[in-house]
């Protein structure tokens, strides 16, 4: 998902130490360190009456450590690293320190980066680095202080060390447990003294995961799991055709199964609550439901490709302008003209979405895996009528995200069907409804052109994007202008060409299918489309990829030791076998820069192998070292599975995939070898969970060019295009 920076960006400039750091008694005794991020909707900051943080660290007097985290964890170790950022100043073990879900609050927990509750973007870290960090070394500053205290003696005498204050002088030594309660009578310093780096004990260093084994031996708690007492299981099938609504439905087939309930109806589903999900389902596959398809009856992909290709023919709305693109292409002699394309892709998380919900007369519950928890709890409210303070969220880990759980829509789901009983109801959707109900990274329709000097170097680049908006939808305060500027992101990638021109057509799918947020969205789309297109000019001009990009990445000396590093550690330029080649792709998103060198085989059936994939990382500081290697090995999964197998098609109104067989995930045996190379930073960090899924395609299709002589304008690869006759 691609998200940050579409507000208006965060800065504690001109914001007081003391401004978004509070200390207070904790409640039961011990000090509490309230944390009011700058940036987010609501703050009061500066407002002692009124101060509402949207973090903050527990020391209890038995000297544990709790952290109230605002970001969520779906499997990108933030409940890991978002702790060593405290855990370093505030000079404990990660094992020491409790993380607890933040609850749902727009105001007091909101994304520092993007004003409001908030997982997504890769914001997570680059946008508490600071602040958390800050918080950690206050909270050790007034131990420090309130151990002096007590002791006669001078802040600067103490130490803290392994959650406790030394005095080495004298050798005594108090827990922090022991001096919270005064801590927490204590001003915030004026002056915050962070670590160098060279101090540094956990920030660059390789952690465990701190969730790690609960996940290993089951003992995690993800949505699916969740059984609040008197919970029944409900099984729920949605009208086939998007957009279409529900005609008729006889329960009698499903109430005669033992352990069924009730079968439940609403304005598109039916959905039949039983004791467990055995008999739900059951029950469920008995019915014979009529639906009203509507006016999408008859949609059909190739319906949708004629439109959108009709209206990628529109001059559409620029969005970036240096010198004169269009007048050079005019004029030039040597011009070059591609029209590319990116399908319809789902989520496909390995949690298929699920809502548990309790509403009574006088509240409502929630259990939910949510990137949203805010929203989860406002379209609860609506629903329900209820007042948004009587609805509680129990936010609780998630089976992946990836946008998907940016989305409120199963949420609202259950809450129809939880109206209609009058206990606990946990409504799950099988893989196929999650599937061919999902929200969608959205299909685009884009047009590049270039025009070339007598060197083949472009010296005008014209970018085109045609697809349906998510932002106008989605956060509508971030769709200006007639322009949704996530679709329209890196539209020339980090390069400086001479003259750019980009223009946003937006067109619309059917209405019932919704553009959503997917794992980088407007960086995958254009990034695949931007780095095949400068792989075609290279080509075109018979000069080495790596070497045609040099002179376009003058401004960023970073991405240039990337690339160097990749180079060297991809054994670029050695020899390869017969329709064996290696693709080259780069990319700056998200505050970090990054390469990669996929190698492939291309098998005469037109299969494609990816045998090994060597990617450079340029993230800043690397705050946990396996992470950033596990972040680019999982993208780079996730983003491999769309190139190769992605594609969501419609006939007659209804999603054609379903579970894995027909929408297929990269397996075992088809996953290349990994060569991660971290570049040692001392810059602030960027994010990372999204920029290997922007690499792969392209690094894969100008592998695959490379290998056969064949360029692939259109994802997923379709090994057909590829068959030798």
């Amino acid at each position: 998902m691609s998200i940050q920076n579409l507000m208006a960006s965060s800065s504690s400039e001109g914001v007081s130490r003391r401004g978004f750091l509070r200390a207070s008694a904790a409640l039961g005794g011990g000090l509490l360190i309230g944390i009011s991020l700058p940036g987010f909707a609501g703050s009061s900051q500066g407002q002692d009456s009124n101060f509402t943080p949207n973090a903050y660290i527990r020391i209890e007097p038995s000297g544990k450590v709790v952290f109230v985290i605002q970001p969520v964890e779906m499997g990108q170790a933030t409940y890991t690293s978002m702790p060593a950022l405290i855990a370093e100043e505030l000079e404990v073990g990660l094992d020491q320190i409790i993380v607890e879900h933040a609850p749902a609050d727009d105001t007091r927990y909101a994304n520092p980066a993007l004003g409001f509750q908030v997982t997504g973007g890769s914001t997570s870290v680059p946008a508490n680095w600071k602040p958390l960090r800050e918080a950690g070394a206050a909270a050790r500053m007034l131990l420090i202080s309130a151990a002096a205290n007590q002791w006669g003696v001078a802040a600067d005498s103490c130490k803290a060390e392994n959650g406790s204050v030394f005095h080495p002088a004298s050798g005594r030594k108090l827990g922090y447990g022991e001096v919270a309660g005064a801590a927490a009578k204590l001003p915030i310093p004026d002056t915050l003294a962070l670590k160098p780096s060279s101090e540094f004990k956990l920030i660059g260093t390789p952690a465990k995961r701190t969730d790690g084994q609960d996940k290993v031996t089951g003992k995690a708690v993800f949505g699916i799991d969740v059984r609040p007492e008197g919970m029944k299981v409900a099984a729920i099938t949605i009208c086939p055709v998007v957009g279409g609504t529900l005609k008729a439905v006889e329960p009698g087939p499903a109430m005669a199964i033992k352990g069924v309930r009730q079968v439940i109806k609403t304005d598109n589903s039916v959905a039949v609550v039983a004791d467990h999900m055995g008999a739900a389902r059951k029950g469920l596959a008995t019915l014979q439901i009529q639906w009203d398809g509507g006016q999408n009856a008859s949609v059909s992909s190739e319906q949708m490709l004629e439109a959108i290709k009709k209206a990628s023919m529109q001059p559409g709305r620029q969005s970036r302008k240096e010198g004169d693109a269009e007048g050079v292409l005019k004029t030039a002699t040597r011009k070059v003209d591609a029209v590319y394309q990116v399908p319809f892709l789902a989520h496909a998380c390995m949690e298929p979405v699920n809502c548990t919900v309790h509403v009574r007369k006088d509240g409502c519950e929630l259990w939910v895996g949510s990137q949203v928890p805010a929203r989860a709890k406002a379209i609860a409210a609506e629903l329900t009528g209820l007042p948004e303070d009587k609805v509680e969220v129990h936010n609780q880990l998630l089976g992946g995200g990836f946008g998907r759980r940016l989305e409120v829509d199963f949420v609202a789901h259950a809450v129809k069907i939880a109206k209609q009983v009058d206990y606990p109801v946990k409504v799950i959707y099988s893989r196929e409804e999650d599937t061919r109900h999902s929200s969608l990274r959205p299909y685009h329709y884009n047009h590049l052109s270039a025009a070339l000097d007598e060197q083949g170097r472009p010296v005008a680049w014209v970018h085109k994007v045609t697809g349906g908006s998510i932002l106008a939808r989605w956060l509508p305060a971030a769709f200006k202008d007639g322009i949704d500027r996530d679709a329209v992101r890196d539209p020339s990638g980090p390069y400086a060409f001479p003259n750019i021109s980009a223009y946003y057509v937006r067109h619309e799918p059917p209405e019932g299918i919704y553009p959503a947020f997917w794992r980088g969205v407007g960086h995958t789309q254009n990034g695949f489309m931007v780095e095949s297109f400068l792989d075609e000019l290279a080509h075109i001009a018979k000069i080495d990829p790596f070497e045609y990009r040099y002179p376009l990445l003058q401004k960023h000396p970073r991405l240039l030791k990337v690339l160097e590093t990749l180079r060297e550690k991809s054994g670029w330029g050695t020899p390869m076998g017969n329709r064996e080649g290696r693709g080259l792709a780069l990319t700056y998103c998200f505050g970090t820069y990054a390469a990669q060198v996929a190698e492939v085989s291309v098998q005469p059936s037109g299969e494609v192998k990816v045998k090994r994939i060597t990617s450079v990382v340029d993230c800043g500081i690397a705050i946990n070292p396996d992470s950033v290697v596990a972040q680019m090995q999982g993208g780079t999964i996730f983003g491999l599975t769309a190139a190769l197998f992605g594609d969501i098609t419609f006939k007659d109104g209804r999603v054609e995939q379903g579970n894995f067989d027909t929408y297929r995930i990269l397996r075992i045996n088809e996953t290349p070898h990994f060569d991660v190379h971290i570049i040692k930073s001392e810059d602030a960090p960027g994010g990372l969970g999204e920029v290997s899924t922007v690499l792969i395609a392209p690094a894969v299709t100008n592998a695959i060019f490379a290998a056969t002589g064949k360029r692939l304008r259109r994802l997923p690869i379709d090994p057909s295009e590829l068959r030798q006759a």
